[in-house]
């Protein structure tokens, strides 16, 4: 829809985010010289949004450009709030959203922003529509000093025991917890190895055929290959949000490109439902990771220790 941006913008925040890379202190240069507070924390966040945004000085990542500029929008940056309204009217990184874009501008529009008042007339009326990251996510809850006291998995019938038993042997080799795992099966299939849900997920885990090739699964439906990939991809998932099972099982239902565009736990009623069966046979909120198989999401807090 549109073709560029202004060039005076692209110059200024492209000597920004190289500004940034060299050194922190040079992304506030962005700001204006008297700026402090909140407004040299939004410059830095925009400053890194425009670096990822076009991939200057680090690998480019539109999705990661979207979610720092949502924060530096959401705390009342106008730049960036154009900017959130420029990648929804293009799709760039995030759904094409001619309404999400028309209330982004119409933010930035109110505090004088001139390109934003101009791309109004491309997108219609804005109507308040906002995506879900502008909003702040729900706070973590903290993790439960113990586990329940009751185990839902002591006096399961014999052919689950047998799948149970393999689980047991298997976790400890991902470092995941068995009855984590045994939790995320019960809900995922009630122990049915065939099962095979209108998405096409598959067996114990329900494993999608893109996970189940992600991670070297050959037979969704034999048990022990399953239950593998199943627990490859909780040990990643448990890595990636630094521990927390809210966000790990909400990614492992609706995938970890949503729980990162909502910074949470999204609004979807299937979603939350299986986030609170997860949570209540596992009886914790928190779970060691291993911190050396993959950076963690960018919107978490920086410390490896729970909230």
């Amino acid at each position: 829809m549109f073709a560029a941006k202004s060039d005076g913008r692209a110059r200024t925040f492209r000597r920004g985010a190289v500004c940034w890379i060299a050194v922190a202190a040079c992304a506030f240069a962005v700001a204006a010289s008297a700026a402090e507070g909140p407004a040299v924390a939004q410059a830095d966040l925009v400053a890194q949004a425009v670096a990822y945004e076009h991939g200057e000085g680090v690998p480019k990542d539109q999705l990661k450009a979207a979610a720092l500029y949502c924060e530096a929008a959401r705390d009342g940056d106008p730049e960036a709030q154009y900017s959130l309204g420029w990648m929804y009217a293009n799709g760039r990184g995030v759904p094409r959203d001619d309404a999400v874009a028309a209330s982004f501008f119409a933010l930035a529009a109110a505090a004088g922003h001139a390109g934003a008042v101009k791309a109004l007339g491309f997108v219609g009326e804005a109507r308040g529509i906002l995506p879900g990251c502008f909003h702040r996510p729900d706070p973590l809850p903290a993790p439960d000093a113990t586990p329940s006291a009751a185990d839902p998995f002591a006096d399961l019938p014999g052919w689950k025991r047998k799948i149970a038993d393999q689980v047991a042997t298997l976790a400890p080799r991902y470092d995941v917890d068995t009855r984590l795992a045994l939790a995320v099966i019960t809900v995922e299939s009630n122990f049915e190895p065939t099962a095979r849900s209108t998405k096409d997920a598959r067996g114990l885990m329900q494993l999608i055929p893109e996970t189940a090739a992600r991670f070297n699964v050959r037979d969704s439906f034999d048990v022990s290959d399953n239950v593998r990939g199943g627990l490859s991809y909780l040990r990643w998932l448990l890595a990636y949000y630094k521990g927390y099972i809210v966000l790990a099982a909400a990614a492992y239902n609706a995938g970890e490109a949503v729980v990162d565009r909502y910074q949470g736990i999204p609004p979807y009623p299937e979603t939350r439902e299986y986030v609170r069966q997860v949570l209540r046979l596992y009886g914790k909120t928190w779970h060691p990771f291993d911190p050396r198989i993959v950076k963690p999401a960018s919107f978490l807090p920086a410390s490896d220790k729970p909230l």
